[in-house]
């Protein structure tokens, strides 16, 4: 059996996709493979510590939720070349490595516009070990697809793919809530459980502030504008915390400085974050993946408003999990019934002092993911 496994990975908007990937490349790195991560997003801290391998491709991102339009680091149109170079990279490392197992985050259930990469990707690892194991790795949540990206993704599964490793709970989130699992794909599901970060060390800060986040990207800037709206209604002497990502740019930022009332914090994401948010008398934020972990962990008063914009529906589904389970109240920006400022600043008024109860939640999906990983080898030794 081959102990070697190519991960291929690129994050378009946030850097989600990225983390997932490392934290999977770590735990099998921990499990004896030789792992390489290639990642084609936008180039993020460093990964030279890291105990695996790290290739960066020419990196690609999109703006906003225009996904259909890549762009380069300059943000401009990436051309022929710029494919070509990811392709031939990608098809290099398949041949050197002749890995046991390729692992392709999000295809093919997303990631449609890189389709001709991961499937040159596929074709060459095939071509240079035949018992190669391809693996689809995604989230707990899609966003739903049209009926067309449906049959070309089932289309690719059944004939490419050896299993999915759903990094997920199914008795909190089951995939068919987002993507329609007949019993050809249900078949190929191993869910991992959630990938959860190893648990931060240090006390809770004890701040009794409304704790407001949005992760690295500038997605949640309408919920900062509206944040700072709310918190200019609510009572002074309730201090707001809002941490804003390091993709948002320094006018942006400065703005919302700027706008924010005395009693309003605004800046950059903390390392603390966790111990912060623990200590918070509410969280409010969008329902990104790692908000489940954040608040399972916490265990505080929390708002989730997910965000929508462009037709995403992924946050939205994950959110009104989290509600269903006491873990947040789901609030929308968008559409019937829009959260406003003061909407929001009474949902704060009403939520403070209201501790969720603990849920259990699957949250060892590295691990298990690498456990998965080396039995799906033998059973194909």
């Amino acid at each position: 059996m081959s102990a070697t496994v190519l991960i291929a990975v690129t994050h378009l908007l946030g850097s989600g996709h990225l983390v997932r990937a490392a934290n999977l490349a770590r735990a099998l790195s921990r499990d004896g493979f030789a792992v390489t991560l290639a990642s084609g997003g936008m180039r993020l801290r460093s990964m030279e510590q890291e105990p695996f391998t790290f290739v960066q491709l020419p990196p690609v991102r999109t703006e906003g939720v225009d996904f259909r339009t890549l762009l380069d680091e300059a943000g401009q149109p990436i051309d022929p070349e710029h494919k070509a170079q990811r392709v031939a990279l990608l098809e290099g490392l398949a041949a050197s490595l002749r890995p046991g197992a390729v692992i392709v985050e999000h295809f093919p259930f997303g990631r449609r516009q890189l389709a001709g990469e991961f499937l040159a990707l596929i074709v060459a690892a095939r071509a240079a070990n035949p018992k190669s194991l391809i693996l689809s790795s995604i989230r707990d949540v899609l966003v739903r697809p049209r009926p067309e990206c449906i049959a070309e993704a089932e289309d690719r599964l059944a004939t490419l793919f050896d299993a999915v490793l759903v990094h997920g709970d199914a008795d909190f989130l089951p995939l068919d809530r987002s993507w329609p699992v007949d019993a050809r794909l249900a078949a190929k599901l191993r869910y991992t459980g959630y990938m959860a970060e190893a648990p931060a060390s240090g006390e809770p800060i004890e701040s009794g502030e409304v704790l407001v986040s949005g992760g690295g990207s500038g997605a949640a800037i309408p919920l900062f504008e509206l944040a700072i709206a709310a918190a200019k209604l609510g009572p002074q002497d309730l201090r707001w915390r809002i941490l804003v990502g390091r993709a948002v740019g320094e006018g942006v930022f400065g703005r919302l400085q700027a706008e924010a009332p005395a009693h309003a914090t605004v800046e950059r994401v903390r390392p603390d974050f966790p111990a912060l948010l623990a200590g918070c008398a509410i969280s409010i934020s969008q329902a990104g993946y790692n908000t489940v972990l954040d608040l399972v962990a916490a265990r505080r008063p929390a708002i989730v408003v997910p965000f929508d914009a462009g037709g995403e529906t992924e946050q939205a589904i994950r959110a009104e999990a989290m509600e269903r389970a006491g873990l947040a109240r789901c609030l929308r920006i968008s559409g019937e019934g829009a959260l406003t400022p003061g909407g929001l600043a009474a949902a704060v008024a009403a939520g403070i002092g209201r501790r969720p109860p603990g849920i259990a939640l699957a949250l060892d999906g590295a691990r298990n993911a690498a456990a998965i990983v080396k039995q799906l080898l033998a059973e194909r030794v």
